[in-house]
């Protein structure tokens, strides 16, 4: 099988696919960082905006930056959030367009095992704040309790053995706490701490899971519309096998995310 190619280019389908359950991440993370209200906050891989927004409404920030690369998920964050604390900028999280020393708080939400070089993207954040400033990230635990994908994936490898290396859960062994904290570290951050954080992902039905995965829009989804007709219907089945679906046809699950916080020398 080629190299994965992952898709990130349509903030709507981003939303529904994994966006929508990081809010309650974002809520969590920024209480466990207690940053002061009046903070200047720098949000990396900002995405459409889901974690900006919560900073608005959570924080009490004097202003946020968000930075992201496609530019169609920063013109969605631009239509989402009118809060005139917030801006939006396209950019690289390896080059970012802030100046030194020039945020309280920088954070980032699903960003880090995407980046190339996730090293650059943690020095850019140092570079970023102000000594003592503090820097707060998280990633899905794909390995373990993201559970939308894990069931995914599971019943993805089993019919197809080359599945494997598209898995996150084998692709990013930067998403797990010891991993994280040492990446942190190493970009010269002081008091590193991780935890992990728990947020419910509620489905109606079986069509509410798979619809998402096959708008083409990142890892899974791409996987899915590059099967032929035939396998896509078998691991579509092999999916709905495997889900525990209750009686009146929902289904619950959990997202787990792994984060990580750490101060500027």
């Amino acid at each position: 099988m080629s190299a994965p190619v992952d898709q990130w280019s349509n903030g709507e389908r981003y939303e529904a696919f994994v966006g929508r359950w990081s809010r309650p991440i974002a809520r969590e993370l920024l209480r466990w960082l207690a940053v002061p209200a009046g903070a200047r906050w720098l949000d990396v891989g900002c995405g459409t905006g889901a974690l900006t927004q919560t900073i608005l409404a959570d924080a009490a920030p004097v202003r946020v930056l968000g930075v992201d690369r496609p530019d169609g998920y920063v013109a969605l964050a631009r239509e989402r959030v009118a809060d005139p604390r917030a801006s939006f900028l396209v950019g690289d999280a390896q080059a970012l367009p802030a100046a030194d020393s020039a945020f309280d708080a920088a954070v980032s939400g699903l960003v880090l095992n995407f980046v190339p070089r996730p090293e650059q993207m943690l020095a850019e954040m140092a570079r970023a704040l102000r000594p003592g400033g503090v820097a707060g990230l998280y990633v899905w635990d794909y390995a373990g309790e993201m559970q939308v994908l894990r069931h995914f994936w599971n019943a993805a490898v089993a019919l197809d053995s080359a599945a494997q290396t598209l898995d996150e859960g084998v692709r990013f062994p930067l998403c797990q706490p010891t991993a994280l904290a040492e990446a942190v570290q190493a970009a010269g951050f002081a008091r590193v701490a991780t935890r992990a954080i728990d947020a419910p992902t509620v489905f109606r039905d079986f069509d509410d899971y798979w619809a998402p995965f096959l708008a083409g829009e990142g890892p899974a989804p791409s996987y899915v519309m590059s099967l032929g007709v035939a396998r896509r219907a078998a691991l579509r089945e092999h999916v709905r096998a495997n889900l525990p679906i209750a009686a009146d046809g929902s289904i619950v699950l959990m997202a787990r995310a792994w984060t990580v916080q750490g101060e500027r020398n």
